[in-house]
């Protein structure tokens, strides 16, 4: 479907809000730390939010965003789903965001600073780290976490050790760190990125593909996603 995305267990819409269902959002649904109680900081279509309610069946799931047809966009996909009691879509931003203390925080931020101006007034506002700067993001987090638990995110390779240096000034430790590749001969072009409020002795780092030269999914690839993908 050309304005949606169905998957094994639900199906995605994303007609209504500027951020679409895309690589990194599944990645990130797919690989992040769970628990019983998880905040999906800037929902969008509500896709990791969605998944993240299947892949922990006793989870209680808040999803937020600032963008009002976002917000719209992951309630219908909510209702539509299984998981629909599950789930609570709040219009909010994450600093003005009140909700007790979460497992587990997942977050594919806005990164982009100093963003020019797009037409789409939305979109501009989702992809703009100007609505959650980086350290906005960690203090908040912070804030919301509870004692082990853990903020999980996706991020472009060049901003990696912007998002190392705002954890540590909040009080946040590198855990867990997964860099993406497309294909075997690229560089590493996106991480995932797990932090926690305790160092760790080492984290546990690793380098992963997509696809295979030939432009197949790769193993890794497949096998973090084979309960999602048809």
């Amino acid at each position: 479907m050309s304005d949606g995305f169905t998957f094994k267990r639900f199906v995605v819409r994303h007609d209504k809000c500027a951020m679409k269902v895309g690589t990194d959002g599944v990645l990130l649904g797919a690989w992040a730390g769970g628990g019983r109680r998880v905040l999906d900081v800037g929902t969008g279509s509500g896709l990791i939010a969605l998944m993240m309610a299947q892949r922990f069946p006793d989870a209680e799931i808040t999803a937020v965003d600032i963008e009002p047809g976002a917000c719209a966009q992951a309630v219908e996909n909510v209702g539509c789903s299984p998981f629909t009691g599950r789930i609570r879509v709040e219009e909010s931003s994450l600093q003005d965001f009140r909700g007790g203390e979460y497992d587990a925080i997942v977050c594919n931020p806005p990164f982009y600073q100093n963003t020019l101006k797009s037409k789409n007034a939305a979109r501009t506002m989702a992809r703009s780290a100007e609505t959650l700067p980086f350290g906005d993001l960690f203090r908040h987090a912070s804030r919301l976490l509870a004692d082990g638990g853990v903020l999980s995110v996706v991020v472009p390779d060049a901003v990696r050790r912007d998002f190392d240096c705002e954890a540590v000034f909040a009080g946040l430790y590198p855990m867990r760190a997964c860099g993406v590749r497309t294909v075997p001969h690229k560089p590493v072009g996106r991480w995932l990125l797990a932090y926690g409020k305790r160092p760790v002795m080492r984290v546990d780092e690793s380098v992963e593909c997509l696809n295979t030269a030939d432009m197949k999914r790769s193993e890794w690839y497949a096998g973090l996603t084979e309960d999602f993908y048809l």
